[in-house]
């Protein structure tokens, strides 16, 4: 895991992109919807998250507690994960990692990592 001071200046770079595929409403964010959609993909609509800077917050919030994979690409972890108010929990992916972008969708509440990050996140 990054030390605190490396945690720090990641939460400072890092952006939240998204990607259509995991929103009801992808204009709310300022995507084109998807030319195909898929209707498996999990939606951050279905857990309460219909703005940027929501999902930033939770982005950053995630790196700043060291919820980060130790995988990484030009620097960035691969994967972020955090929490919700409601104890659900969240996970970012870097697409784009020259410049830090991330797009996020929520895990299943059955997906083992989900009571990984809760656990680790208390």
């Amino acid at each position: 895991m990054p030390d605190e001071a490396r945690l720090q200046e990641l939460a400072a770079s890092v952006s939240y992109g998204g990607h259509p595929h995991h929103k009801r409403s992808p204009g709310n964010f300022g995507l084109t919807p998807a030319a195909s959609p898929r209707p498996n993909k999990s939606l951050c609509d279905g857990v309460g998250i219909f703005e940027r800077e929501v999902a930033t917050r939770y982005l950053v919030e995630g790196i700043r507690r060291g919820m980060v994979s130790p995988d990484a690409d030009d620097g960035f972890p691969r994967h972020v994960w955090s929490l919700t108010d409601e104890d659900l929990v969240l996970e970012a992916r870097c697409d784009d990692p020259a410049n830090g972008r991330y797009h996020g969708y929520p895990l299943e509440q059955s997906d083992p990592m989900a009571d990984l990050v809760r656990k680790r996140w208390k």
